[in-house]
This record gives structure tokens, C-alpha cells and sequence, in this order.
């Protein structure tokens, strides 16, 4: 049976801030920056600490998605809101916009710290964004619920602006007949926002479990990108190796050695003038690893890719796919090759491998809490 995903619609008011605070004066609706106090309240969200309500402006401008307002999270600034976590559904993805307050803020100076409290602290999390350079074509970036890691500033000059939350739910994975890898085409992630043409970028996340990409392990950090803006090569969906030591995906299978088994990928390039080289690494098991190389005029173009081999032995065995490439576009934007379509098929007519069994995400509350990073990443 399939079960359609749900948005923000669904779980967040306000998600946007396009419903401005109550008890706003008139003066004050001319200002860019109005902070707020005890006075006003946000719909759909509570505040403590310094926050301010943000109008977009010749000197600030915000994404097409995020409309013409945001909020800014200054010192000890949180915003809060309660949703009601549904039945069966397995995963939620949070999507949002950071956004600088200016150009000289966006070196990895803006942050923010996102916190999820579930009803069990099980389902705790707690990570920090930071805004960096060069990684979209806008000083603004979306963001999905990913790790970053963090040292000390407070730049007080630079508290960061968040708008046009989204959260989408992802039900349990599919397995299909002919295929050992769960969602192969990367279709199930994060929600894109609306009428964004950048893409989402996600960091590094070792555990496939609590991974914005369903059954994937993130390495370094990469682009989700969607076929309305992008050239993917199958479906709505696909990834973009960015930057990293390495950038790709990881899945860990239990194969059988008496098997042959052919992984087949395509890699191209997510017709964004990403011109050059791209060469893509796959790594089957701890010491098969094979290089692929594509040359790419920027345009669009793809390849599909295969590999047979066999298992070393019948344990846990690594399929990534990565690359150690920094490319840039005509822009000055990263980028780098894109990765659909991965099949993993076997010799005979069995499984072609198997996974742990995921727990499930019952019913429960879920307090969705931001505020400012105390400490922000490193320049």
C-alpha cells in the first residue's frame, strides 16, 4: 500500500512567519528589525530570549520560498513549536533556510542550533548548523536535520535569520524484486522547499538510522537535488558530491560469498556548468575500490556504470560511493558528479542482501526548539 508523505501544511503553523506578531505597533511596522517582547506573540511558535521579527528590504533579501519575513535568533534567542508525531510513519525531516544578516556573515559565522524532544529521549537531537560559502548561489542555504561540527565565537553582529520551515514524514523502506538496496534512486529524503532552486545541503552522518536520506550513510557533504531545478538522471530526485574527505554515500550489506553480485550506478552531472573531471570512487568491501571518471562539459550529461564482484566474506560489507573532487561551477558554486539509480543484483534468484530491523516511530509529542549556537563553526 502506498502512503502519500505529508509537508509542512500538515504539522507546522506559521511555518513561514508570514503571519506577523500580535501587537505590533504602527511605528514599528516600518522598522526592518522589530524586536519582539512580552507583548507580542508569534502564531504557531513561543519565544524566549532575543528574537526579532525580520521584513526583507534593499539591504536583506530572503528566498523565494521564505516570503518576505523571517525571524532573528539573538543572544539566548529560541523559537518552539509542538507537533503531534503520527502513527506508522517512520521518519520526520526538518528543511529550513539560514540566512546572514549580511555578506560578511556568511563564512561560517551565522549558526544555529536545532533541537527535537521526543516523548521518549530516545528520540533526543540536538545539532548545529553554520552557514558556509560558496555552496549554493545565494548568501541563504536550506538545510535538512544533519550534524555539523562546532567551536567557539559570538560574533554578536552576525545572529543568524531562519524562515520557511518545512517538515516532511518518509514511511518504512522498500526493498523491490531484483534490487538489494533500499531507495536507490534517493527519491526518499528531506521535503524541497517551495519554489527553491538550490538544492538541500546535508553533512555528514555516519549512522544511516538517523540519516536524512533514508538507508544512507552520509560522507562529507552533499546536495539533494530535485529534477525541477537540476538534471537528474532518474525520478524527482538524486545527490550531488559536494566537498568532503570524502563526499558520497555508504550502505552496509550482508552479502553472501557464493554469490556474484553487479552493482550498476549512473553518474553525471546535474547540468549546473559543473565542467571538468568527475571522477566517482566505489568501494565494495574494505579494499575493492574502483574509479570512475567522466568527462563533463556542465550540460546535463550521464553515464550509467557497472561493477561485478563477489564478497570477501559474509559480514557487513561496505557499497560507498564517493568522490575526493573540488570543483566549482561558472559561478564559483561547488559541485561535483551526481549519483541515481544504484542497483545492487545477484547471480541467482535470492535476496541480495539484508539489513537490521529499524524501529518505528510511535506516537508521541515532538518539541521542535531553535536557538542560537553559543558556539558557531570555524571560520
Amino acid at each position: 500500500m502506498h502512503n502519500k508523505n505529508q509537508f509542512s501544511t500538515d504539522f507546522l503553523q506559521n511555518p513561514d512567519f508570514e503571519i506577523s506578531p500580535s501587537n505590533i505597533t504602527t511605528n514599528s511596522t516600518t522598522s526592518q528589525f522589530i524586536l519582539l517582547t512580552k507583548a507580542n506573540s508569534i502564531p504557531g511558535w513561543s519565544f524566549n530570549g532575543t528574537v526579532s521579527y525580520v521584513t526583507s528590504g534593499a539591504n536583506l533579501s530572503f528566498p523565494w520560498n521564505g516570503g518576505a519575513h523571517a525571524v532573528q535568533l539573538g543572544e539566548n534567542g529560541t523559537i518552539k513549536q509542538t507537533l503531534i508525531a503520527k502513527g506508522e510513519v517512520l521518519d520526520y525531516m526538518l528543511s529550513f533556510n539560514l540566512i546572514p544578516q549580511s555578506e560578511d556573515c556568511a563564512n561560517n559565522r551565522t549558526a544555529v542550533n536545532v533541537s527535537i524532544n521526543g516523548k521518549s529521549t530516545y528520540y533526543d537531537k540536538s545539532k548545529v548548523f553554520s552557514l558556509e560559502r560558496n555552496l549554493t548561489r545565494n548568501l541563504w542555504e536550506s538545510h535538512a536535520l544533519v550534524k555539523t561540527n562546532h567551536s567557539q565565537s559570538n560574533n554578536v553582529t552576525c545572529w543568524p535569520l531562519v524562515d520557511a520551515f518545512t517538515v516532511k514524514n518518509n514511511w518504512l523502506p522498500r526493498w523491490y524484486d531484483g534490487n538489494g538496496i533500499a531507495n536507490e534512486g534517493f527519491e526518499i529524503g528531506p521535503g524541497f522547499l517551495k519554489n527553491s532552486s538550490e538544492g538541500i545541503i546535508l553533512d555528514e552522518e555516519q549512522d544511516r538510522f538517523n540519516s536524512p536520506l533514508q538507508e544512507w550513510s552520509i560522507l562529507g557533504k552533499i546536495k539533494y537535488i530535485d529534477s525541477k531545478n537540476y538534471k537528474v538522471p532518474r525520478g524527482k530526485a538524486a545527490i550531488e558530491l559536494l566537498t568532503g574527505d570524502p563526499s558520497g554515500v555508504r550502505m552496509d550489506l550482508i552479502l553472501e560469498t557464493t554469490y556474484t553480485y553487479t552493482l550498476t550506478f549512473t553518474t553525471g552531472d546535474a547540468n549546473d556548468s559543473c565542467a571538468g573531471d568527475l571522477t566517482v570512487h566505489v568501494q565494495l568491501g574494505n579494499y575493492n575500490v574502483h574509479n570512475f571518471t567522466m568527462r563533463s562539459n556542465g550540460t546535463g550529461s550521464a553515464l550509467k556504470r557497472s561493477i561485478t564482484f563477489k564478497s570477501d566474506e559474509r559480514t557487513e560489507t561496505p557499497i560507498a560511493l564517493y568522490s575526493f573532487n573540488t570543483t566549482r561551477t561558472s559561478s564559483g558554486v561547488m559541485c561535483g558528479p551526481v549519483i541515481d539509480n544504484v542497483i545492487l543484483q545477484v547471480s541467482d534468484r535470492g535476496k541480495s542482501g539484508s539489513y537490521r530491523e529499524r524501529m518505528k516511530f510511535y506516537d508521541g509529542v515532538l518539541i521542535l526548539s531553535l536557538f542560537t549556537a553559543l558556539v558557531m563553526l570555524m571560520v
